[in-house]
C-alpha cells in the first residue's frame, strides 16, 4: 500500500460520493473477456463513513491514452466485491463509448 495513492483515492471517493472512507485492503484483480485480459490491476477497498446507501467502495486508477483516470464504485448490488466492481466499470465504459 502506498500512502499517497490511498489518500488520492480517498479524496476521489469524497469528491464522487460525498463521504469519508477508511482503507481496508488491496486486492489484485484480473478480468478476462473472450480469453483476453480486459483489465488487470489492484483494487483498493474502503469502508465508507456516513454514506446513506453503501458501506463500502472499490477504487483504482488506470491509464486512458496519456490520461490517468480514477474510478470509485460503491458496493451497491450487483457490486459485492472488487471483481464485480471492475466488471460494472468496464460495462459502463463500454456503454459510454457506444453512444
Amino acid at each position: 500500500m502506498q500512502p499517497e495513492k490511498i489518500k488520492s483515492l480517498q479524496r476521489a471517493i469524497k469528491a464522487m460520493h460525498g463521504c469519508d472512507s477508511r482503507y481496508v485492503e488491496s486486492v489484485p484483480v484480473k478480468e478476462v473477456f473472450n480469453k483476453l485480459i480486459a483489465w488487470q490491476g489492484t483494487v483498493e477497498v474502503f469502508d465508507l463513513v456516513g454514506h446513506d446507501k453503501a458501506k463500502r467502495a472499490y477504487a483504482w486508477k488506470y491509464e486512458e491514452g496519456k490520461e490517468i483516470k480514477t474510478i470509485a464504485v460503491l458496493e451497491i448490488p450487483p457490486v459485492d466485491s472488487p471483481q464485480s466492481a471492475v466488471k460494472v466499470a468496464i460495462a459502463a465504459t463500454a456503454r459510454r463509448n457506444e453512444n
